[in-house]
């Protein structure tokens, strides 16, 4: 019995002196204050993650002055972050939309005329017969610089990137 008492007093202390040394070392903690963070490193920070999905830019392809044109080329997103992404035909040409990027994030929904498909896995491409827009909904989970195309009009300028940080 006598052993069960001393271990027991010898674990009550343990614990007690453990904490007194964790908050010793927190207010030992006063590296940051001496050194500050240089301006660039500040700057180079990505934005806040939040809960909701953000919306990325418009991507618009074509327009009725010119069927090769789009309004933006290159993205950059932030990894963990949800983003709402609308992609656009605006001219009257059949786009093959195409990009690796749906392979490396994770897929929530893709959302056309309120109609929402859902699946398990991101699509092979996505393709505009006829002018209107594709909301695609996703979480961008894996950080790398990724290509999106319409591939038979690549060389024409309809084509970019989309980095995530």
């Amino acid at each position: 019995m006598t052993t069960y008492k001393t271990l027991a007093l010898a674990a009550v202390l343990s614990i007690g002196m453990a904490q007194s040394l964790a908050f010793a070392q927190a207010d030992d903690d006063d590296d940051a204050k001496a050194a500050p963070e240089p301006k660039a490193a500040m700057q180079a920070k990505p934005p806040a993650i939040t809960r909701a999905s953000k919306n990325v830019p418009e991507l618009i392809l074509g327009s009725k002055d010119d069927e090769f044109t789009v309004n933006q080329k290159d993205f950059e997103l932030v990894a963990g972050q949800g983003y709402r992404w609308k992609i656009t035909s605006a001219a009257g040409l059949e786009y093959k939309f195409v990009t690796d990027l749906f392979r490396n994030v994770w897929m929530n929904q893709i959302v056309i005329n309120d109609l929402e498909v859902h699946m398990d896995g991101g699509p092979a491409w996505l393709e505009f017969d006829s002018p209107g827009t594709i909301n695609v909904q996703f979480t961008a989970v894996r950080p790398g610089k990724y290509t999106w195309s319409v591939p038979d009009l690549a060389d024409k300028g309809m084509k970019g990137t989309i980095t995530i940080k």
